[in-house]
């Protein structure tokens, strides 16, 4: 049924645009997603061009199977974006990653990615392993589960939402369903940000800590230096701070040249990314996508000295 749900692809042309298509290159789509930027880049690419793409959700591994079957030019992993790595040194001319979730995911009940719809409170990238939201909220402590609702969602009533999980566990037994956790959480938020359901916090936080998405981001920002060949661009979407965040010192860090201050008359870390730069949606694009007014690109090219 994955077709009911349309997916818009966000800062589709300016992710593409931003690859600097070398048609004869090798580029990779980290987190394939339903493919519009596969696709597009492959529009691009020569007959010698190749394209590989990664993703954890098993449902868009089966769209990217159908491109694989119907262009001998590119191949799917099914794995998370921390195998980039995986690809080795120098190998890509360009690495594309997309962070958002895909509308086919947030839209179906039964991903349980969304309170706007009641479903299995399930939230995992890839459904075929690993614990589902529900199944850890059986068992974590409430000094973990405020933790995690402050970090990851930035929550300021973290501890609030924590105890009335635990309240709400032990009155009547776990929670299973979306709906179930978004009242328990419509309850102990006392003060609604406008336009924004008071659950959205706790919901972007348990899935971020369910799927380990900026750990895996860490890998994946760190192995790119890696397989990026140099002149080779890395292009980065992110829809919430702590992703940009991440993102933007990662680049930030990289560069500029590093000194080690044990070693004072050592030769600096030669810099690794040149020519950061930012780009937004179009008002357009915001207009004609509400879910693309988070979005936030940044770009970097892969200096000559690899380390």
């Amino acid at each position: 049924m994955q077709s009911a749900w349309n997916h818009q692809t966000v800062l589709l042309s300016e992710a593409v645009a931003a690859l600097a298509i070398n048609p004869d290159g090798h580029y990779v789509d980290a987190t394939f997603g339903r493919g519009g930027h596969s696709r597009l880049i492959l529009e691009k690419l020569s007959a010698s061009g190749r394209l590989t793409a990664f993703d954890k959700d098993p449902q868009a591994v089966a769209a990217a199977q159908e491109l694989a079957a119907s262009d001998g030019r590119f191949s799917i992993r099914h794995q998370g974006f921390c195998h980039l790595g995986e690809l080795g040194a120098a190998s890509a001319d360009g690495v594309l990653m997309d962070l958002g979730v895909s509308s086919p995911q947030i839209d179906d009940p039964e991903r349980g990615f969304s309170f706007r719809h009641d479903g299995p409170l399930d939230m995992r990238m890839d459904t075929t392993r690993g614990q589902s939201v529900a199944q850890w909220l059986e068992t974590a402590e409430v000094s973990t589960l405020a933790e995690v609702i402050r970090e990851y969602g930035e929550e300021r009533f973290a501890q609030p939402v924590a105890k009335a999980i635990d309240r709400r566990r032990q009155e009547r037994g776990p929670i299973r369903t979306t709906r179930e956790l978004a009242e328990v959480v419509a309850g102990a938020v006392k003060t609604r940000e406008p336009g924004k359901d008071p659950a959205t916090r706790t919901f972007q936080a348990f899935r971020i800590f369910i799927n380990a998405e900026l750990e895996e981001l860490q890998q994946a920002l760190e192995a790119s230096l890696h397989v990026l060949r140099p002149g080779g661009q890395l292009v980065v979407i992110s829809f919430h701070s702590l992703e940009d965040r991440m993102v933007k010192q990662f680049m930030a860090r990289h560069s500029r040249a590093v000194v080690d201050r044990r070693v004072p008359f050592a030769e600096p870390a030669p810099m690794q990314l040149i020519h950061v730069h930012r780009v937004m949606p179009s008002d357009a694009e915001v207009q004609g996508n509400p879910r693309s007014r988070s979005a936030v690109m940044r770009v970097a090219e892969r200096t000559e000295a690899h380390a």
